[in-house]
């Protein structure tokens, strides 16, 4: 997966540059899309339905020693039906070339015994101990995501057919995470101290990362009408050893103050840390923008 990301990655970009080289030999002609003058600034709440998947891999008590890899997948039908609380809004300032993006995403649910899979329990050094889903008596997990993007932009193409947007900043991810069990079974600790897992418990993991992140984004605008395709592509690392985002659908503009877009979102994390291994939210999202 990881390296069908950066092969994916690395052709986009290539795409990318040798459309954009191209554009540029042209000439620019009267009927291209100015620039705006002075600041303009954006807000744009939007309501994403993502599949969210958490792979964990939570510490057992230092008595066993040994991780319990756990999967949390809540669907995007039953996202809201399982969300706590939530908010979801970018925003953008920009003069002249120059912008500033910012885009924020906090979520809390609570995900019930089908969204929770004990795959096993792992004692370090021996082969891991399979849990049947039929053990798994009763299990549910409160899942707490915060994700921040922040970053500098530069229009390096702006032409009738839209303008394309170099940018480069950070993502923070912030992942707490607790699994309630009960499961039908009780598994000896290997260290010969009498320690014990299963029965009734509870399992917690946290970590805040931050990636290092660059890439593209823009509209292309479809000739003679208000319609438009927004497109964005980044990809990073840092704190987890992969980050990569990806969007694109349809807009449409209803005046130089207002505008509704329709895309779909990718956006994956992979090898966290030790405790929280990948998380991806993907899925369909609405935005409505907001110029002043």
């Amino acid at each position: 997966m990881r390296n069908r990301a950066y092969a994916g990655a690395i052709f986009v970009l290539l795409v990318l540059g040798a459309w954009s080289g191209a554009r540029a030999q042209q000439p620019m002609n009267a009927g291209q899309v100015t620039l705006p003058n002075g600041w303009v600034f954006e807000i744009a709440p939007y309501l994403w339905f993502p599949d969210v998947n958490v792979s964990l891999k939570y510490n057992l008590p230092p008595a066993l020693g040994g991780r319990l890899p756990t999967d949390v997948s809540v669907g995007a039908g039953e996202l809201y039906s399982h969300l706590d609380l939530g908010a979801m809004f970018s925003a953008e300032v920009r003069n002249d070339r120059f912008s500033l993006l910012s885009d924020f995403v906090t979520a809390r649910f609570s995900a019930t015994t089908s969204s929770v899979n004990i795959r096993s329990v792992d004692f370090f050094g021996l082969p891991s101990v399979p849990i049947s889903r039929a053990l798994e008596t009763s299990t549910g997990s409160t899942l707490r995501l915060e994700i921040w993007t922040l970053a500098g932009g530069y229009t390096v193409l702006q032409r009738d057919w839209g303008n394309l947007d170099l940018f480069a900043g950070f993502r923070l991810l912030a992942v707490n995470a607790r699994t309630d069990f009960d499961l039908a079974l009780m598994i000896t600790g290997p260290r010969g101290n009498g320690a014990t897992f299963g029965g009734t418990g509870d399992v917690t993991a946290s970590r805040t990362v931050v990636d290092g992140i660059a890439g593209v984004r823009g509209r292309i605008l479809l000739p003679d009408t208000p319609v438009f395709i927004p497109y964005y592509f980044d990809i990073g690392a840092g704190g987890s050893q992969l980050t990569w985002q990806i969007s694109s659908g349809l807009g449409y503009q209803f005046n130089k103050w207002g505008a509704v877009s329709v895309s779909y979102r990718y956006l994956s994390f992979q090898k966290i840390s030790a405790a929280v291994d990948r998380v991806t939210l993907k899925g369909p999202m609405l935005m409505v923008n907001f110029s002043f």
